[in-house]
């Protein structure tokens, strides 16, 4: 059976998140009932990683098997034309080998977090960004980020909901940087915990406005307690940017 590995695309407002479930649409679902729109059968389509609700994605990755071959871009533009109107898109299709698993053969997932730090309403970022009415210090934001890139135990970053095994990770970039009225934080690692990267923001948020230092950040990530962490930042800043493979 050819398995193809899929870019995709989606704004995750109106959805419960990636993964199926009972109480709601998921982008998982749109993704299926496109590709059986395509193809007549019901085949099931593996992640690089479960995005919540509310947040976007311009480079999850995917895989599935179909029964037969089928040309890439046939298969892009198809799936595509059957998950219209949805606000989700297959950027590309390509086929890959028998070993290629979206979530487990990835190397590094990219996260990045949009926040418009200003007084006015937002109308075109509205449900794309959080807005923080009261001014920001970037370069604050990104030196005490510095203590969260490494090798941690990350308690105090993730949802108590988490079922990762060990709360363990190695985070090996994390950057603050603004344009104008936008600051974006990136974070770089294999792998995150449930929560983490918004846990990161909310936290630094704190710091930009003066609330936190870099000490109480490290103080924060030494507790290795959840109640030890700023508040957690709304889902609609974060997008999940790209996914690595050797």
């Amino acid at each position: 059976m050819p398995r193809y590995k899929l870019t995709i695309e989606y704004d995750g407002s109106p959805f419960v998140g990636w993964q199926a479930q009972a109480n709601g649409l998921s982008v998982q679902h749109v993704v299926e009932a496109g590709i059986e729109g395509f193809c007549g059968t019901a085949l099931k389509v593996h992640a690089a990683g479960r995005t919540d609700a509310g947040v976007h994605a311009l480079g999850q990755v995917a895989h599935v098997d179909f029964e037969n071959s089928v040309a890439p871009d046939t298969l892009r533009d198809a799936v595509n034309a059957h998950m219209r109107p949805h606000p989700v898109a297959i950027v590309s299709a390509e086929e890959v080998p028998d070993s290629f698993e979206a979530r487990f053969s990835a190397v590094k997932r990219h996260y990045m977090y949009r926040i418009v730090n200003r007084r006015a309403p937002l109308t075109l970022d509205r449900g794309q960004a959080w807005l923080v009415n009261r001014p920001l210090d970037a370069d604050a934001m990104h030196a005490a980020a510095q203590a969260l890139v490494g090798h941690h135990d990350f308690t105090t970053f993730r949802s108590v909901q988490c079922q990762a095994k060990s709360p363990v990770k190695t985070v090996d970039e994390i950057s603050v940087s603004r344009y104008g009225e936008e600051i974006e934080i990136v974070a770089r690692a294999r792998s995150f915990l449930h929560n983490q990267v918004r846990s990161f923001v909310g936290t630094l948020k704190m710091v930009g406005e003066g609330k936190w230092t870099k000490r109480d950040v490290e103080k924060a990530l030494a507790a290795k307690d959840r109640a030890a962490c700023g508040p957690v930042a709304p889902p609609d800043g974060l997008y999940l940017l790209q996914v690595d493979y050797d």
